[in-house]
């Protein structure tokens, strides 16, 4: 199979720069290594293609050769006959980019500054449905790493300071030299900071930071559901060696509700009405948020029946509208039924028995469904 044209495979132009060379390779070297691709069966053989396009391009000879005889002119079995280009092993920009990927891959890198972002922290609040609904300011107390006060976060006993890493030189990094290969690596003695502390503070044990509890004032906005956090910018863990503070997410979590159930801006609730009511009609008086309603309940209703009474929800934070409250009919079975009550009841099954299609329509209805059933 004939080899793909170098430039192609590396995705540049045939004038690309130096630079523009190495920074293509190093894209694909760690798109395709083959410990990122364990799946892939094809990524080894990319990989491999990318290295050798690089190998060839980055190198100011073979380039030159490359451009003038094509494949030919850097194949050595090729060179030997028609006086091409010889070869000569010269791979110190390979080494030196192919070093940079390798320490990529594995987590090495290079060390480019000591001061990190502190981490963002995550706290659970619940609040109340209709705290929830309205709005509300609270406080919360937070356990949280801040910059120790005597050493002001260097991490060295007052009157000291941290020194260079004798290991790395202060880079962060030790360079291992294997072959052609050059695999950087982070410091094992000053774990990549290029200092050590050789005089620890005595209130933070060289850590630069302590752990001490904050109290802050969380505003609620009206209208926030389950799972919503609130990000309080800055109020997280304090940075490394004067990096900014991460941040803090307030998490919301509703408290269970005696009446109410929420389904985003919707609430749901169960309404008990008596076997008269249910049966007669009436009116009945219902909670919302904001108070009471009065709801009119149609004769012969059912039970399961949802009377919906609107922009009695909740306004969400993203909505323009407001939500519905449900209403759902639980028709109530009478219970320590005195005498008389027994008596009326049992008149009135006797009556409804003799004309069950009418007054139980849905009870004749199973029962007929329940016949076939059996006589099929």
């Amino acid at each position: 199979m004939a080899k793909k044209d170098y430039y192609e495979v590396l995705g540049v132009n045939r004038d690309a720069s130096e630079d523009d060379i190495k920074k293509a390779y190093r894209k694909l070297a760690m798109k395709y290594h083959p410990d990122r691709n364990p799946d892939n069966p094809k990524a080894e053989e990319q990989f491999k293609e990318a290295k050798e396009a690089y190998e060839m391009l980055s190198d100011a000879a073979k380039r030159a050769a490359y451009d003038q005889y094509g494949h030919a002119g850097v194949d050595p079995a090729a060179a030997a006959g028609a006086g091409g280009f010889r070869g000569d092993a010269h791979f110190g920009d390979f080494s030196e980019a192919f070093g940079d990927i390798f320490s990529d891959i594995f987590g090495g890198g290079r060390q480019r500054s000591n001061v990190y972002r502190g981490a963002d922290l995550r706290y659970n609040l619940e609040i109340t449905l209709e705290q929830a609904a309205r709005g509300t300011e609270t406080r919360i107390r937070i356990p949280t790493m801040e910059e120790c006060a005597t050493c002001h976060g260097s991490g060295a006993k007052p009157g000291t300071q941290p020194v260079t890493c004798p290991t790395c030189g202060g880079h962060g990094q030790v360079r291992m030299q294997q072959g052609f290969f050059s695999l950087q690596q982070t410091c094992p003695r000053c774990h990549g900071s290029g200092k050590v502390v050789e005089s620890p503070c005595p209130t933070c044990h060289g850590a630069g930071r302590v752990k001490q509890h904050k109290t802050l004032s969380v505003k609620i906005p009206a209208g926030i559901d389950e799972g919503d956090r609130i990000r309080l910018a800055g109020e997280g863990e304090a940075g490394v060696n004067g990096g900014p503070a991460g941040d803090l997410y307030v998490v919301i979590h509703l408290q269970p509700h005696p009446v109410f159930q929420r389904d985003h801006n919707d609430l749901h609730c169960e309404m008990p009405v008596s076997i008269t009511t249910a049966a007669l009609g009436g009116e009945i008086e219902i909670p919302t948020l904001d108070g009471h309603a009065k709801l009119k309940i149609p004769a012969e209703t059912q039970s399961g029946k949802i009377f919906r009474l609107r922009g009695k929800g909740i306004r969400g934070v993203r909505s323009s509208g407001t939500g519905d409250l449900m209403c759902h009919v639980a028709v109530e079975t009478p219970v320590n039924l005195t005498a008389r009550q027994k008596e009326l009841l049992q008149e009135l099954e006797a009556i409804n028995v003799k004309d069950g299609g009418r007054h139980n329509p849905r009870a004749k209805s199973w029962m007929d469904k329940v016949r076939e059933f059996f006589e099929s």
